[in-house]
């Protein structure tokens, strides 16, 4: 499914929704050696906290170790906030264990992200998105329907996070116009225009 640098160390960001359980999963069928990453934002209350719990097990399950942290950002934190201090935990943990972080964002949060951009009016320089030195994402040319799809065929089991149906997040109202308007090869263009954006830094 993915193909990925070998005899290397990798922290693998898991929340416990389908995307990263797909990563972690497919990663485990591979010889890399993984550590499994967990931010608890604080945001959700128990509901975060039960998410924290099955993410471990999840570790448990998988035999690889297990690092996390729990903030206290309360319910009213930001996205933008919570993203910071995500990636403050985890970039830490993987220069820590001198690994490479590796997230589970995939084609439609691709299309998200240059959805936000351009609505913030960042012309084209808004396509250059999800690129960060020692973050990999390996499942950027994958649809959210290949991600479910693999799930089911491996019958994995992971949680829905309730916060990504709330209008409070920008993003949450541009996912349902984008599942709306875009089709999967759309998807997959704009994937493409990101690589572009991205090599010729224009």
């Amino acid at each position: 499914w993915i193909i990925i640098k070998s005899n290397m160390m990798y922290l693998v960001a898991v929340s416990g929704g389908v995307d990263s359980v797909c990563l972690l999963d497919m990663l485990s069928r591979s010889e890399h050696r993984l550590i499994v990453a967990h931010v608890e934002h604080g945001i959700r209350g128990e509901a975060s906290r039960a998410d924290a719990r099955f993410v471990a097990a999840l570790a448990q399950k998988y035999n690889l170790p297990f690092v996390s942290v729990s903030l206290d950002l309360g319910s009213n934190a930001s996205e933008e906030l919570a993203r910071q201090k995500r990636y403050d935990f985890l970039l830490a943990q993987a220069q820590k264990f001198g690994a490479v972080l590796v997230t589970a964002h995939h084609a439609e949060d691709v299309a998200e992200t240059v959805a936000i951009n351009i609505e913030r009016g960042t012309g084209w320089r808004g396509l250059a998105v999800l690129a960060r030195t020692g973050v990999k994402r390996p499942l950027i040319s994958f649809t959210k329907t290949q991600l479910y799809d693999y799930a089911l065929q491996h019958r994995l089991e992971w949680v829905e996070d309730e916060s990504n149906q709330e209008d409070s997040y920008l993003r949450n109202r541009l996912r349902r116009k984008i599942s709306k308007l875009l089709s999967n090869d759309d998807q997959a263009r704009i994937v493409q225009l990101r690589k572009v954006a991205e090599e010729t830094g224009d």
